[in-house]
C-alpha cells in the first residue's frame, strides 16, 4: 500500500507502508477520493510552525520546545471517502461497504476509530465531503463579523475557505459579495457561484474602488482567508466605519510592511481573529466546535453550498506527488482544491 509524506526535504512523496491490525473499536476503509489541504500544509512544510515551538492549552500561548521536533515524514492529505472494508469485533453501527468520510492524510487505505467517522448521505456528492474542513472555517467567520442580513461583504483570498465564505455569506444574507484574489480561476469560479463582483488585488485600489461602490461608506465586513498581510491592508481601507474584519487565514511571521494607522485607526475598525476550532467558541455554551462542525455537515449535505467547480483539479492517486509539487506547490494559480481519486 502507498501513502503520501513529507520527505526529509519537506517535499511530498508516495511512500510504501504496511496495514496493521484492527482494535476492537475501529474499521478499515479503501479510499476512493481524499484532498490536501493547501494553505494549512504549505505553511507546515515551509515555515514548519511547531518544529521549535508548541502550543500550550494551559497557558493559552507558544513556548520553546525543548528539542526540536522534525516535522518529515509527516502526511500529506487533509481528508478522504471510502467504503468500509474490515470491521473491528465492537463495531455495530457498520456494514461492510458502508461509504464513510473521514480525517487523514492521502493513503490507499486508513483505520479509523468507528465513532469518529461521518456517514455519506447517499445524496452528498464526494466533493461536498472534501469540503467539509473548510466549511468549519468559514462558517467560524461568518458568525465571528456579526454577519447581518443586508450586509456589504468583502472576501478576500479564494482558496476552499474563502470560496465556502463568500457563498456562506450570501446564505446569510449579505446583500452584496465582493471577493478578490489575484488568480483568475478562482475569481472566476467565486463569480459562477454567487459573488457579485470580483478584484485582482494588484491591479488598482481595492479599497477605494469598493468605497465609491458603497457611496463612501464601505463593506460592512470583511472576510480575510488568504493569510497575505497586503489583503488586512486593502480590506481596512474598504472596511466601513467600525466595520468587522475577521482573520480566517494562518497567518505567517510579518516580513513586510503593513500600516495599521491610517484607516484602521482613524475609522475605528474591528479585528477578530478566527479559528473555528479554538475553544471557547465566542458564542459559547450555544455555540461550539462541534457544533460549528454539524451545521456545516449538514449545509454541504443539502446541497445549499456548491462545490463541484471548487475541488479542482482532480488527479489520479498514482501520480498525487507529482501533481501535489504541481498544483499546489508551483502553480497555485491553477487550482483550487485539489481533488484525488484512488
Amino acid at each position: 500500500m502507498k501513502e503520501l509524506l513529507a520527505n526529509e526535504n519537506y517535499m511530498p512523496q508516495l511512500t510504501e507502508y504496511e496495514e496493521k491490525p484492527l482494535k476492537p473499536d475501529e474499521v478499515r476503509v479503501r479510499c476512493k477520493y481524499g484532498a490536501p489541504k493547501h494553505g494549512t500544509e504549505i505553511t507546515g512544510i515551509k515555515e514548519l510552525p511547531f518544529e521549535e515551538k508548541y502550543y500550550d492549552e494551559d497557558l493559552k500561548m507558544f513556548l520553546d520546545r525543548e528539542k526540536k521536533v522534525s516535522a518529515a515524514f509527516s502526511g500529506l492529505g487533509n481528508m478522504w471517502v471510502g467504503a468500509i472494508t474490515e470491521l473491528g469485533s465492537e463495531v455495530l453501527q457498520f456494514q461492510l461497504g458502508d461509504q464513510v468520510v473521514g480525517y487523514g492524510h492521502l493513503a490507499e487505505t486508513h483505520v479509523a476509530k468507528a465513532k469518529e467517522l461521518l456517514v455519506m448521505p447517499q445524496n452528498m456528492t464526494w466533493k461536498q465531503a472534501m469540503c467539509y474542513d473548510p466549511m468549519q472555517f468559514a462558517l467560524s467567520a461568518i458568525r465571528d463579523v456579526g454577519l447581518r442580513l443586508g450586509d456589504k461583504v468583502l472576501v478576500s483570498g479564494l482558496g476552499a475557505i474563502g470560496q465556502m465564505a463568500a457563498q456562506a455569506a450570501k446564505a446569510a444574507g449579505a446583500s452584496f459579495v465582493a471577493v478578490s484574489d489575484p488568480m483568475e480561476l478562482r475569481r472566476q469560479t467565486a463569480l459562477e457561484n454567487g459573488a457579485d463582483l470580483a478584484f485582482d488585488p494588484l491591479n488598482g485600489d481595492l479599497g477605494y474602488q469598493l468605497r465609491r461602490l458603497t457611496g463612501g461608506v464601505g463593506v460592512d465586513v470583511v472576510i480575510e482567508t488568504s493569510g497575505n498581510y497586503k489583503a488586512i491592508e486593502q480590506g481596512l481601507r474598504a472596511l466601513a466605519y467600525n466595520g468587522n474584519m475577521a482573520l480566517a487565514g494562518w497567518f505567517k511571521e510579518c516580513h513586510i510592511p503593513i500600516h495599521l494607522g491610517r484607516e484602521g485607526h482613524f475609522n475605528q475598525q474591528n479585528i477578530f481573529f478566527s479559528r473555528a476550532c479554538s475553544e471557547p467558541n465566542r458564542d459559547y455554551p450555544r455555540w461550539d466546535f462541534q457544533r460549528i462542525c454539524k451545521e456545516s455537515w449538514d449545509l454541504l449535505s443539502t446541497g445549499k453550498i456548491y462545490c463541484e467547480n471548487i475541488v479542482f483539479p482532480v488527479v489520479n492517486f498514482t501520480e498525487c506527488d507529482k501533481e501535489y509539487r504541481y498544483y499546489i506547490m508551483e502553480h497555485p494559480e491553477k487550482s483550487i482544491k485539489m481533488g484525488v481519486a484512488f
